[in-house]
């Protein structure tokens, strides 16, 4: 018997037919819940000719509720049958499973047969019930998520880096990479390097980069290893800094402070010979930068203007560590093909590798006239005899006499040599007399006996220094000079126009 859209009554039972499946509840079971006290809101029947009291509620989205219970459009009977996959058992749907069950009239359950009720599961339980048996049929074993891993600390401390030199020499870092730079002119070019004045992403400061080009068989240079090396453990106020090092396929990049000049070209701008306080100043601060090198026992070997740099307010730093050596001295293993000519020794010169400190003490020297004269000591134009006859013009040339075991020298060649007396400095460059103590110095430093010349810690406690204020002398090593506030550059006396310095620059390399 019908009831009203979607319902049918049958032998004592209701069946409610909804999209979402079936729903059924026998008068019985209604009355007694009635009769429990259970509230329900009675739903009006559409069929005028049989109304029954069927207690039904529907909640506001639409879905029947039967007893105060949710069915979703199903009994309870059926749900608590619910196989495990989570399927409903098709002849619990039957027609004739339902009249069986029910006692109902035998012709209908012997002679009357149906196809299985169709029912559907709402969405979300259905792919739920798929999913589960998905899992079943396939024996998945669902592994819980990991937690998600921890950021590095360099990230989580970014902004909290201990040093710039920390951060170029390992650990996790935006450091090291080629897009931290941004190269901006070219500075100069060397038999393996160049070198670009560039800018740092990572600091906004103006940086120096020396680009070493690497050959495919060989590598990197072993000259731009030991500098890495050197400088790692170099830490001083007059020594160039290292910030960074960038290794690529074809290129091996330092990253250096960035100092606009260098004492070559200080030279060629204020020609004639530099203020002597500003000698002073620079002098005293080459010498303190070798004597924090000579007592780690590493030896330059390459001092010269060229790798001396000289910023906007007079800080000298020493720089190119391409030719130094870290060893035990004194030391037999050394190459004699060290130093720019000019600024060579003449024991290198004539083949000796038994050399120590003093081999950079003679540089000093050769610098230190040439900053108060304005024009190179030994300015040597041919070879190394060319170089050697300078030299012996003024210090004399040498004899088992004056220099026990020089004939033993591999470039020792008495037939070649000239004899020459020794001199005073002050006699070639007059100058010298005009400061106090500096020609006693500077013989002291260019003296043709190894073994005789100043080191760089005498040096720093001779005459020469005394009018510096005391506290300059017991600074800490990575402390500027100009820290102090009575130390200041004096302004030179001669200023040449460019055209000049570049005419001298000419002059220079063809020499």
């Amino acid at each position: 018997m019908s009831l009203g859209s979607g319902w049918l009554f049958y032998d004592g039972w209701v069946w409610g037919m909804r999209a979402t499946g079936c729903y059924s509840k026998s008068l019985e079971q209604e009355q007694d819940l009635l009769s429990n006290g259970k509230q329900h809101r009675p739903r009006d029947a559409r069929d005028n000719a049989n109304k029954q009291a069927i207690s039904k509620n529907e909640d506001e989205d639409g879905d029947i509720r039967v007893s105060g219970m949710k069915m979703n459009g199903f009994s309870d009977e059926y749900l608590d049958r619910i196989e495990p996959n989570g399927n409903i058992p098709d002849k619990d749907c039957s027609w004739d499973h339902l009249v069986h069950n029910n006692g109902s009239n035998g012709d209908h359950s012997s002679t009357t047969t149906h196809e299985p009720l169709s029912r559907q599961l709402s969405v979300s339980s259905d792919s739920k019930l798929l999913d589960e048996d998905i899992r079943d049929e396939h024996k998945v074993i669902m592994r819980p998520k990991k937690p998600p891993r921890p950021k590095s600390e360099v990230y989580l401390c970014k902004d909290h880096r201990k040093s710039k030199r920390y951060s170029a020499f390992g650990g996790d870092s935006p450091f090291g990479r080629t897009e931290a730079y941004m190269k901006l002119d070219q500075l100069g070019e060397g038999s393996y390097a160049t070198v670009y004045k560039g800018y740092s992403n990572l600091t906004n400061q103006v940086v120096a980069l020396k680009e070493i080009r690497l050959q495919e068989e060989e590598g990197a240079p072993f000259t731009a290893i030991r500098e890495a090396s050197l400088l790692k453990q170099l830490k001083h106020a007059n020594i160039v800094t290292l910030h960074d090092i960038i290794h690529t396929r074809e290129t091996l990049t330092f990253v250096f402070e960035y100092v606009h000049t260098d004492l070559s070209q200080y030279l060629e701008k204020h020609g004639g010979g530099l203020h002597p306080r500003n000698v002073k100043l620079f002098l005293f601060q080459l010498l303190r930068g070798l004597s924090y090198c000579h007592r780690r026992r590493i030896l330059h070997r390459d001092i010269k203007p060229q790798n001396l740099l000289i910023s906007e307010i007079g800080e000298l730093k020493i720089a190119d560590f391409g030719l130094a050596r870290a060893k035990s001295v004194p030391s037999h293993t050394y190459s004699h093909e060290v130093v720019t000519l000019w600024y060579r020794p003449p024991d290198v010169l004539l083949g000796s590798t038994d050399y120590s400190t003093s081999l950079d003490m003679w540089g000093v020297g050769c610098i230190f006239t040439e900053m108060i004269t304005g024009v190179p000591a030994f300015p040597g134009v041919r070879d190394v005899q060319d170089q050697l006859d300078k030299i012996f013009k003024v210090v004399g040339t040498p004899t088992e006499e004056t220099w026990p075991g020089v004939s033993q020298l591999p470039n020792y060649k008495p037939h070649k040599m000239v004899l020459y007396r020794s001199r005073r400095l002050a006699s070639l460059f007059p100058r010298l007399h005009e400061i106090p103590n500096a020609e006693n110095l500077a013989q002291a430093f260019l003296q043709i006996q190894p073994n005789r010349r100043a080191s760089s810690e005498s040096g720093l406690r001779h005459q020469y220094f005394a009018d510096l204020p005391p506290e300059i002398f017991k600074l800490n090593p990575e402390i500027s000079i100009y820290s102090i506030g009575a130390v200041r550059i004096a302004t030179e006396m001669h200023n040449y126009p460019n055209a000049v310095i570049q005419a001298s620059r000419e002059i220079r390399k063809k020499v």
